[in-house]
């Protein structure tokens, strides 16, 4: 098996820097992280433990964007509750003097290594250098490329940053997020009927941060707020070719959402943070969608790619 297929197990044991506390740190690709002056501790493991979490270094090196690696790594690390991801992503890397530089960070901060690295000596090289220091390292896409070769008969053409060319798809989802971001909390009502996909619901259930979502997916979705006793716009009544789906949750969510949006501002919460009151916007959403037949999704414990792909599934079976 070539070693790219196969993830290694050895570890070096580095002096590690403990980072602030958060779910995931994110670090440019310009040399060292930005580490908090808590400590620097030695340790004889491959990670510092900090108030029960655990922190270590992922390493993204990707000739193109780094979303394929960003998306695999977050994957993988969510799976591990008391472990945290210091992120090192370093997009674009197409030379050897470029890989040079990367190779110094990493000996800065050992860790795991992933890399998405179409060019087979600037893949081999990462191979090499990681094997020397001892760190685990897999390339992403090369066993998924092996599987196409067997099933098709026929090598990978080796192009990077193939998945981002200029053609129509990309075109098509360009013109989906200017639709989207026109059509965002009901504006330009009058041509809502364009729209594949609307989104209803009252203020705080992720109705733009969806619609954008679903927008870089090629979907043109536009959001309308649903308001206590306001009447909707004729335009969204008389639709007929959108998916209109209706976006809840608890009132409690809503309520520490719009706790937080306010919260260092000189706003008047009011009624606008009360449960009681959202209590009653809910119902007169959940009616409004009941009356006009539309779907509803309760959003509050999904995540936006988890709302969106609900809404597809939606989408799949009204056409």
């Amino acid at each position: 098996m070539h070693p790219r297929n196969c993830p290694q197990v050895a570890f070096h044991l580095p002096i590690v820097k403990i980072v602030d506390e958060m779910p995931s740190d994110t670090v440019a690709s310009t040399g060292s992280a930005r580490f908090s002056d808590l400590s620097t501790v030695a340790h004889t493991h491959r990670d510092v433990h900090v108030n029960s979490h655990s922190f270590f270094h992922l390493h993204l090196i990707s000739d193109a964007t780094g979303e394929t690696l960003l998306a695999a790594g977050r994957a993988a690390a969510a799976q591990y509750k008391q472990a945290r991801a210091i992120e090192h992503i370093y997009p674009l890397i197409r030379t050897e003097r470029q890989l040079m530089k990367v190779f110094e960070d990493i000996e800065e901060a050992p860790g795991i290594v992933l890399y998405t690295i179409v060019d087979q000596d600037l893949a081999r090289r990462i191979d090499e250098h990681c094997a020397a220091l001892g760190l685990p390292y897999v390339s992403v896409i090369e066993p998924v490329l092996a599987v196409f070769q067997t099933y098709l008969g026929a090598p990978a053409g080796r192009r990077v940053g193939a998945q981002h060319a200029l053609d129509a798809e990309y075109f098509r989802r360009i013109e989906a997020l200017n639709f989207t971001m026109e059509h965002d909390d009901g504006q330009l009502p009058d041509d809502i009927e364009q729209a594949d996909i609307i989104l209803v619901g009252i203020s705080r259930t992720s109705k733009t941060p969806t619609s954008i979502y679903l927008a870089n997916r090629g979907i043109k979705t536009a959001n309308v707020p649903i308001v206590l006793d306001m009447p909707l716009p004729e335009a969204l009544l008389s639709a007929k070719a959108p998916l209109i789906v209706g976006l809840l949750a608890s009132a409690e969510r809503i309520s520490q959402v719009r706790e937080n949006r306010i919260l260092g501002t000189d706003y008047d919460a009011g009624s606008y943070v009360e449960r009681s009151a959202i209590l009653q916007e809910l119902n007169y959403a959940r009616g409004l969608c009941k009356r006009h037949g539309w779907p509803t999704i309760d959003v509050s414990r999904r995540s936006i790619e988890e709302t969106a792909a609900a809404i597809l599934a939606l989408r799949g079976k009204k056409f």
